[in-house]
Parts: C-alpha cells; sequence; structure tokens
C-alpha cells in the first residue's frame, strides 16, 4: 500500500467517523470508519519507514554503465619469415 492509498483510506475513515449520521442494522459504521483510519496509518507509516528503499529522494547512487558486449574475434592467420 503506498501513500496515496493510505490518505484515501483515511480520508474515507475519517468521513465514516465524523460525517456520517446514519444507523444501519447489524454493523456499526463509526467502528468501519475507525478500522479504516487505522489500517491508513499504518499504510502510511510503513509507507515511510521504507520510502527509501522503494525510491525516495536521494535513494539511488550514481548510474553505473557496463561496458557494450565486444563481439568475438578470429585468431590471427600465422605470419610467414622469409
Amino acid at each position: 500500500m503506498g501513500i496515496s492509498a493510505s490518505l484515501v483510506l483515511g480520508a474515507a475513515g475519517a468521513i465514516l467517523i465524523w460525517a456520517v449520521n446514519a444507523t444501519v442494522q447489524g454493523m456499526n459504521i463509526h467502528t468501519i470508519g475507525v478500522i479504516l483510519l487505522v489500517v491508513a496509518a499504518i499504510g502510511f507509516v510503513t509507507s515511510l519507514f521504507f520510502w527509501s528503499s522503494w525510491g525516495g529522494f536521494g535513494a539511488r547512487g550514481p548510474a553505473t554503465t557496463a561496458a557494450p558486449p565486444v563481439a568475438p574475434t578470429a585468431p590471427a592467420a600465422p605470419v610467414e619469415k622469409r
């Protein structure tokens, strides 16, 4: 889960906690909002913790390039001495 998904889940959880005033038989909407908000917080912290290994700012060192492959050459013919 990336930072974007964490923010979307956090926004959905916050809406369910503080903006919805409906009651539903069999489930509590506010509890679902709290669960989404907690999952979003865990995902956000995890994303920040692994930011450098996923390619965050300054995570990459200098670029290295390998030399192009060299085609094999045939051995030279022996030179005759006179």
